[in-house]
């Protein structure tokens, strides 16, 4: 019940910023770093779909994937030459800082251009079918309903019980 969408004027004031800088394209726009919310970062079909829709012309790209419980995948595609793909193992080290880190810009950053979006699912009728209207749940709340309450203290990942 995750899901994630870019709002393409974000991406071309992204785009703009660092064409301002003097980066071209092949400087910032070739690597995909995102997270899955429980223990796999194998790509979904919708990673795959996407990564080949925005990347796939690329001369080469890479997409990282982070999951929660620390999982990573990260793979390396490339067209020159006869093309090709491969994985990169990876590590991830939370503790070290690096050139360019400010936590506290990016948390900024987080706070402004976040936003939780809202499924729409069918009203429940007394009866306990559908009325056929929709009604706007926060996110979090459908996730309740299918899996019950969070507690991220949990050892069993509540992405991984059956419905």
């Amino acid at each position: 019940m995750v899901s994630v969408a870019f709002d393409d004027s974000a991406v071309a004031e992204l785009f703009d910023d660092q064409v301002d800088a003097g980066r071209r394209p092949e400087q910032f726009a070739r690597i995909w770093i995102h997270t899955h919310p429980g223990a796999s970062a194998e790509p979904s079909h919708v990673d795959e779909k996407t990564f080949q829709r925005v990347f796939g012309a690329c001369d080469w790209s890479v997409m990282f994937i982070l999951a929660r419980e620390g999982e990573t995948y990260c793979r390396l595609r490339f067209r020159t030459g006869p093309g090709g793909a491969f994985r990169i193992p990876t590590e991830v080290d939370f503790d070290r800082r690096f050139f360019g880190t400010d936590l506290e810009a990016w948390a900024q950053e987080f706070e402004t251009t976040v936003e939780p979006a809202s499924f729409h699912l069918p009203a429940a009728s007394h009866a306990g079918g559908s009325t056929g209207e929709t009604q706007a749940r926060p996110r979090y709340e459908i996730f309740n309903d299918l899996w019950g309450s969070f507690d991220p203290q949990e050892e069993e990942s509540v992405y991984e019980r059956p419905l």
